[in-house]
């Protein structure tokens, strides 16, 4: 859910508060809504507006039915409203589709997580997940139930922050003993999870994969990607300090577009 700025490792052992598909964590997200809906919703946000919407809305094309999974206040659910004509927005947090609901934009809103999906198997053609897996404790239950209500020939669209340049412990050295500059990265290939403050007071927790595990989940349930996008950071996220000019190469977002094989997985 959290396209974070900064994050500063806290702790590699997360005490779990419930141990569902979006469940690492769950208080601190209904604990944090507002904070989120403040800085990351409603025009908030420059990643949001210049990059992630009009990147999920270029794949929409064509969607007939839509769920957000992980939808928060509901902002990527309504954009895809604006195309498509059946849209549900579904989220664990009571705060977050409470103040979806209440921004309407045509969009069915559930309290659900994304390891029960109170769905039938292929009722959609489109699911979105948006900066969301890389909070989820049970991805292998998220995953089946994406490939069970996805019809076949659906598409999964997908946004992480990037796995591997976003790893916890990476970010901008300056090293003023080598006169060197350069971008530093954490232990790519360990999974670990940890508590990270993403703003003053704000605790979230992240549980970081390498990409291989996202794209060999999917293949093993009949889920293609047929698109993997990494672009660079947005002229107005670059604006928002001096020193994020210095990694404008380097990509925070991962971007996957995967379809459902008609046929039986490899």
């Amino acid at each position: 859910m959290a396209h974070n700025t900064e994050r500063r490792p806290v702790s590699s052992e997360e005490p779990w508060e419930a141990r569902d598909g979006i469940g690492a964590g769950r208080a601190a997200w209904e604990e944090h809504a507002s904070w989120w809906q403040e800085n990351f919703t409603a025009g908030a946000d420059p990643e949001y507006e210049e990059q992630i919407l009009p990147l999920f809305a270029s794949h929409l094309e064509g969607a007939q039915r839509v769920l957000d999974v992980g939808t928060g206040e509901g902002q990527m659910a309504r954009l895809a409203a604006e195309s498509c004509p059946m849209v549900v927005g579904m989220d664990p947090s009571a705060a977050q589709v409470g103040l979806g609901a209440a921004r309407g934009g045509g969009v069915h809103y559930l309290r659900a997580d994304g390891a029960h999906c109170p769905f039938a198997s292929e009722s959609f053609d489109a699911v979105t997940i948006c900066l969301v897996l890389e909070h989820v404790l049970d991805l292998e239950a998220v995953l089946d139930e994406v490939a069970r209500i996805l019809a076949p020939g659906g598409r999964l669209l997908l946004a992480l922050n990037h796995p591997l340049l976003q790893t916890p412990g990476s970010g901008w050295i300056d090293d003023h003993i080598l006169e060197e500059q350069y971008w530093r990265i954490g232990p790519y290939l360990q999974e670990q999870v940890t508590t990270e403050e993403v703003s003053k007071g704000i605790f979230l927790t992240f549980v970081h994969r390498p990409l291989s595990i996202y794209v060999n989940g999917l293949a093993r349930r009949g889920l293609y990607v047929t698109a993997l996008e990494e672009p660079a950071p947005p002229p107005g996220f670059l604006a928002l300090a001096h020193e994020y000019e210095q990694a404008a190469s380097i990509p925070r977002l991962a971007f996957v577009r995967a379809e459902k094989f008609s046929g039986t997985p490899c």
